[in-house]
């Protein structure tokens, strides 16, 4: 029996499965800006209002072994900027808000107008500089209207 042709098809299919998983990892965490604009409702989700300026509004569960990570960064962007709030809802008891947002993974950040219209989605882990940008963006659009 010749083992060189069986070593080389497992080889190709673990090749073939950490591509796909690093495409897909590569995917979900890049700002998605085409994203239907719903006007969020702060009181549904348990809070008392939104940022003058922007909310992020983070989707996080018990379980989430990203999301302390990801609620830090998002409380230390949203203290640097003023008008600008962090929300975190926690969707361990709440899946009614999960299929609502369509949220598929932890944590998953919105960040908000500050009429609360969802401008872009991150999938997983946002990387700090690419919020700060969006935050910008959003700004600078506020500054022209």
């Amino acid at each position: 029996m010749n083992l060189v042709p069986a070593l080389v098809g497992i080889a190709v299919l673990l090749a073939l499965t950490i591509g796909a998983g690093l495409y897909l990892r590569w995917v979900q965490s890049r700002p998605r800006r085409h994203v239907p604009h719903e006007v969020v409702e702060p009181e549904r989700l348990g809070a008392d209002g939104l940022g003058e300026t922007a909310t992020l509004l983070q989707f996080s569960t018990e379980l989430c072994a990203r999301c302390p990570g990801v609620h830090r960064t998002l409380s230390a962007i949203a203290d640097a900027h003023e008008g600008v709030r962090h929300l975190d809802v926690d969707l361990t008891h709440r899946p009614d808000i999960a299929r609502h947002f369509h949220v598929l993974q932890t944590p998953t950040t919105l960040v908000l107008d500050r009429d609360g219209v969802v401008r872009t989605r991150f999938g997983g882990t946002p990387s700090r500089d690419v919020l700060e940008l969006e935050l910008q963006r959003l700004t600078a659009e506020g500054a022209h209207v």
